[in-house]
C-alpha cells in the first residue's frame, strides 16, 4: 500500500515544526539568504530546525533549489515523513515543480533511499525528460533494497537512452545486488565500455563475485588490478569471509598490512568475522591471530568502536577463548565507558543471558546511562529467557529513557517478546509502532511463524506497505513449514521472482525442502535439491535428513548424513538422526554401529536440557534430573502425574527408545526426559510461577520428541493449564489436548 501525504498530516507536521521558539532569523530578505541558512543548519545536523525555518518564511522566498537541498537532507537521514510533508507542501505552492529535472531527481533519490520505490518509480515514469542521475538514483534504490531484478531491468533500459550513458556509480549500484549471471553480463559491458580501469567498478565486481560465492573469480580480478585501494583490499577480505575461508582472509590482511595500506573499521569487522565459522583455520591458530588483530585494534583506537569490540568478542568466544579472562581485563581497564560495557554484554548476550543481564545491572550501579545500542543488546539477551519478565522490565526502562518511539528498539522488543514466549506482547508492540521499517514487518512475520500462526503471518504480509526482501520470504516460508501449508508455501516460493523480482537463496531452498519433506513429498524435496542453482549447504541437508527421520526414508537419509559429515564433521546431528532412524525401525545393531563411529570420531552429542523459571531463578534439568538437588521429589511427582495421564489415554512411544531393552526400561527412559522433569518441578512450585501458574513455560535446547509432545498435550488438558514449550525449532502452545503446531513439527 502506497503511503501518500494527506493535507491533515502535513498540517499537523508543519504546525509542530512551526511551534519552535528557537528559530534563527533569516539574515536577508531574498531566496538566497534562506537557502544559505537552510544549508548551514543542515550541515550542522539540524534538519528539523532547517525545516522549521523554511515553513515559517513566506512561500515567495522558497526556491526550487531550497526544496532540493531539503529533499537531499531528508534522503541522507532517512526522514521519509518529513520528506512526504515537504513534497506535499511544494505541490501546493509550486504546482509545476515536478517538471523541473533537478528537483525531481532529488525527489526520486529521497524516495529511493527511504525504500518508497513505487513512489520513486511513479515520479520517474512521469518525467518529461531524464538524465543519468534520474536513472542511477532509481537503479541504486532498487539495488539497496534487494530488488536485483528490478535494478537490472532498469539499468538495461538505461542503455537504450542515448542521453544517459551509465557512469561508474550506475555500474557499482547495479552490481551491488545482482547474481553472478547478470554480473558476468555487466562485467562484459564494463570491458566493452572501457570502465575496467575504474577502481570503483573493479571493487564492485570483486564484491559481486564474492557475494555470489565465486571467490576464485573475485581473487583473479583482484590480482589483475593495476593499483589497489583500501576498498579493494576490504572487498577481497570480505569475499574470503563470505566463502568461510578464514586463512585466506587473514593472508590478504597480513599482506595489506605489510604493504603499508591503512585499515579501517570495515577491514577489522571482516577479519574478525572471517575467524568465525571458517572452514580452513584451526582453533588455536585462529585464537592467536584474533588476539593479534585485537592488539592492532587497541593500538589504532578502533577497539573503542562498539561494532569492532563486539566483533572481536564474538570471534574470541567462538574460537574457544575464555571470555572471563577478557572480563577481568575489562574490569582492570581505566576506560570503562558505555561502549566497553555494551561490548561485554554483547559477548554474553547469546551464550549466557543471565550473565549479560547481571552485567547490565552492574552497569546501572556504576551510574552509566544505557544508550540505544545498549538497550538493543540487553533485549537480545532477554530473548534467551524462559519468560517475558526481563523483556518487560527493560521495556519500562526504554520508555523511561525516552526511547520508546525508536524503531530499532521496537524491533528488538518484538524479537525479545517473541523468543521469550509472548506473541501477544510482540503483536502489541508492532501495532503501536508509528513508523515501521522492513525489519519490523519481518520480525512480526517471523513471530507468527515461530508460534504456529501461519495464517496470521500471511494476513500481515498482505498489509505490508513496503517492498518485501529476502528475509521476508524466509519468514513466510518458515511459517508455512511450521504449519504444514504446502501449497501456500509453493505459491509463495514461485512468486518470489515472478512477482517480486527476488532470486531465491539457500535459506529459501532449505525452507522448501523442509515444507515438502515434512509433508512426505520427499522425492520432490530431493528433486528440488538437484535443481538448485547453487551447492546445497548443511541447512538444506539437515532439512532433508529431518524429513527422512520423520518418514523412515533410510537410503536417502544416508546420503544426507554423508553430506553433513563432510560439511560439519565436528557436529553430531547426522550421527544422532541416523541412529534414531535405525532405532525407530528396530535395527538396534546398525544404530549401535553409528554410535560407535560417532565416539570414534570424537564427536559429542549435545545433551538434552530444559529450563524453567520459578520466582526469579532459572532451573536447569538434564534427562533424569541429574544434578538437581530436588531430584527425588521431582521424580516422585512425575511418577504420580504419569500414572494419572495413563488413566486418560497416555501411551508411551517406546519405539523412540534407542536400545534393544525390555519394554519397562524403555518407558523409564522416556519418563525422565528433561521437559517432563521441568513440568513436574513447575507443579511443585505453582505459587511462584509467572501468570499465577495458569501458564507453564519450558525452554528446551533440542527438538521435542513425539512422546513428550503427546505427554504435554494430555497434561495440558488434565491440569487445565496452558503449557508452552520452546524447543530448538519453534514454540508449542499446548492447551486442551491440542498443540498450536497441529502435530506438524
Amino acid at each position: 500500500m502506497m503511503l501518500r501525504p494527506t493535507t491533515r498530516s502535513c498540517l499537523v507536521s508543519i504546525r509542530s515544526l512551526s511551534s519552535s521558539n528557537l528559530l534563527p532569523a533569516v539574515a536577508g530578505n531574498g531566496p538566497n539568504d534562506l537557502l544559505n541558512e537552510v544549508r548551514l543548519l543542515s550541515s550542522r545536523g539540524q534538519l528539523q530546525e532547517a525545516l522549521s525555518l523554511f515553513y515559517n518564511t513566506p512561500p515567495q522566498l522558497h526556491s526550487l533549489q531550497t526544496y532540493a537541498t531539503l529533499f537531499h537532507e531528508c534522503a541522507r537521514r532517512g526522514y521519509l515523513q518529513q520528506g512526504l510533508s515537504l513534497h506535499h507542501f511544494m505541490l501546493a505552492h509550486f504546482p509545476n515543480s515536478t517538471s523541473d529535472l533537478f528537483v525531481t531527481n532529488h525527489l526520486i533519490n529521497m524516495y529511493s533511499k527511504c525504500g518508497y520505490l513505487q513512489h520513486a518509480q511513479k515520479l520517474f515514469d512521469e518525467m518529461p525528460e531524464r538524465n543519468v542521475v534520474s536513472w542511477t538514483a532509481l537503479v541504486s534504490g532498487y539495488a539497496q533494497f534487494g530488488q536485483s531484478a528490478e535494478s537490472f531491468r532498469l539499468f538495461s533500459g538505461m542503455l537504450g537512452d542515448r542521453r544517459s550513458r551509465p557512469n561508474e556509480f550506475a555500474f557499482t549500484s547495479v552490481l551491488s545486488s545482482c547474481d553472478d549471471l547478470c554480473g558476468k553480463q555487466l562485467h562484459a559491458l564494463v570491458l566493452k565500455m572501457g570502465l575496467d580501469a575504474s577502481v570503483y567498478v573493479a571493487n564492485a565486481l570483486i564484491t559481486m563475485y564474492s557475494k555470489n560465492y565465486k571467490v576464485e573469480e573475485a581473487w583473479t580480478l583482484f590480482k589483475s588490478l593495476g593499483c589497489w585501494t583500501q576498498v579493494s583490499w576490504n572487498s577481497m577480505i570480505a569475499g574470503f569471509q563470505l566463502a568461510k575461508l578464514g586463512m585466506h582472509a587473514v593472508g590478504v590482511f597480513v599482506k595489506m598490512h605489510h604493504e603499508g595500506i591503512g585499515f579501517n573499521r570495515a577491514t577489522l569487522l571482516s577479519v574478525f568475522s572471517s575467524l568465525c565459522g571458517s572452514n580452513d583455520i584451526e582453533m588455536d591458530l585462529g585464537l592467536k591471530f584474533c588476539f593479534q588483530v585485537y592488539c592492532l585494534s587497541v593500538k589504532t583506537g578502533f577497539i573503542s568502536e562498539v561494532e569492532v569490540a563486539t566483533a572481536f568478542m564474538k570471534a574470541y568466544s567462538e574460537l574457544g577463548g575464555d571470555i572471563s579472562e577478557f572480563y577481568h581485563l575489562f574490569l582492570e581497564t581505566s576506560c570503562q565507558d558505555i561502549i566497553f560495557w555494551t561490548s561485554m554484554i554483547t559477548a554474553f548476550a547469546e551464550r549466557d543471558p543471565v550473565k549479560a543481564f547481571s552485567l547490565y545491572r552492574q552497569l546501572l550501579r556504576e551510574d552509566l546511562r544505557p544508550d540505544l545500542y545498549t538497550f538493543s543488546i540487553v533485549l537480545k539477551a532477554c530473548a534467551g529467557f524462559v519468560t517475558e519478565l526481563h523483556a518487560s522490565a527493560i521495556h519500562s526502562q526504554v520508555i523511561k529513557a525516552g526511547f520508546e518511539d525508536d524503531t530499532v528498539l521496537r524491533n528488538a522488543l518484538i524479537h525479545a517478546y517473541t523468543r521469550s514466549g509472548s506473541i501477544t506482547l510482540s503483536k502489541k508492540v508492532f501495532e503501536e509502532m508509528g513508523c515501521r521499517d522492513l525489519v519490523s514487518w519481518n520480525s512480526v512475520l517471523k513471530a507468527y511463524g515461530l508460534h504456529g500462526k501461519a495464517k496470521e503471518a500471511l494476513q500481515v504480509f498482505q498489509q505490508m506497505d513496503l517492498k518485501p526482501d529476502t528475509a521476508t520470504f524466509v519468514a513466510l516460508l518458515s511459517a508455512c513449514s511450521h504449519s504444514g501449508m504446502v501449497e501456500e508455501g509453493l505459491r509463495i516460493f514461485d512468486s518470489m521472482f515472478k512477482g517480486h523480482g527476488i532470486i531465491p537463496q539457500l535459506d529459501h531452498y532449505a525452507c522448501m525442502v523442509d515444507i515438502l519433506g515434512r509433508a512426505g513429498r520427499i522425492t520432490e524435496a530431493e528433486e528440488l535439491i538437484r535443481r538448485m542453482p547453487m551447492e546445497p549447504d548443511s541447512v538444506v541437508w539437515s532439512a532433508l535428513l529431518g524429513s527422512c527421520r520423520k518418514h523412515g526414508e533410510t537410503q536417502l537419509a544416508k546420503i544426507a548424513v554423508s553430506k553433513l559429515k563432510q560439511m560439519e564433521p565436528e557436529k553430531s546431528l547426522g550421527y544422532v538422526q541416523m541412529s534414531n532412524i535405525y532405532s525407530s525401525g528396530g535395527r538396534f545393531n546398525e544404530a549401535g554401529t553409528i554410535r560407535k563411529e560417532m565416539d570414534g570420531s570424537g564427536v559429542k552429542k549435545e545433551p538434552g536440557l530444559s529450563w524453567i523459571e520459578v520466582g526469579n531463578q532459572v532451573h536447569e534439568f538434564a534427562s533424569g534430573g541429574r544434578h538437581h538437588p530436588q531430584r527425588d521429589a521431582i521424580c516422585t511427582k512425575l511418577q504420580v502425574l504419569i500414572g494419572q495421564l495413563k488413566e486418560i489415554g497416555y501411551v508411551p512411544e517406546t519405539s523412540l527408545a534407542l536400545h534393544d531393552i525390555e519394554e519397562e526400561h524403555k518407558q523409564e527412559q522416556l519418563f525422565h526426559h528433561s521437559e517432563k522433569m521441568a513440568l513436574a518441578f513447575a507443579l511443585m512450585n505453582e505459587g511462584n510461577l509467572h501468570c499465577g501458574g495458569n501458564v507453564i513455560r519450558i525452554m528446551k535446547n533440542i527438538r521435542i520428541c513425539v512422546d513428550c509432545h503427546n505427554f504435554m498435550k494430555l497434561a495440558s488438558d488434565f491440569l487445565q493449564k496452558e503449557i508452552i514449550v520452546r524447543d530448538s525449532n519453534r514454540f508449542h502452545h499446548f492447551k486442551n489436548k491440542i498443540c498450536s503446531c497441529n502435530d506438524y513439527w
